[in-house]
């Protein structure tokens, strides 16, 4: 029997750590900071961050000496999927259909791309009929 893990949303802060730790799969808070963008967040900052990251279940770490290197344990694409139904959920109604919609009436998405979007859905579709 599957276990369903609840989902947790990460904030504005963490989601910017996790960006940057599944770039670089393995890092230290030094290159954590490193690899930030500009003002760079204090190293106690980050440091307190990835261990919430730990606490929440999106990283871990490897010691070595007193250095801890981190690596995610949550994969970016199946984050991005979850994060992307509650987004729908919450401001679509849990339509997919009403998201495209909007985007299109916004003129956030061109006729081009709706066409392409159609094409991959049909594409996956055929995979998941094979048997």
């Amino acid at each position: 029997m599957a276990v369903k893990t609840t989902f947790k949303a990460l904030t504005k802060a963490e989601e910017e750590i996790m960006q940057v730790l599944w770039e670089l799969e393995h890092a230290f808070v030094k290159d954590l900071v490193d690899a930030l963008p500009e003002p760079k967040p204090h190293y106690n900052t980050v440091s307190t961050i990835i261990k919430i990251l730990e606490e929440k279940g999106f990283a871990a770490h490897e010691s070595f000496g007193k250095a801890n290197r981190y690596y995610p344990l949550v994969n970016k694409d199946d984050y991005s999927k979850r994060s992307m139904k509650q987004f729908v959920k919450k401001y679509f109604e849990g339509s997919f259909s009403n998201m495209l919609s909007f985007f299109a009436k916004e003129k956030d998405i061109s006729v081009k791309d709706l066409e392409e979007l159609l094409q991959e859905l049909k594409k996956t579709e055929t995979k998941n009929r094979k048997p």
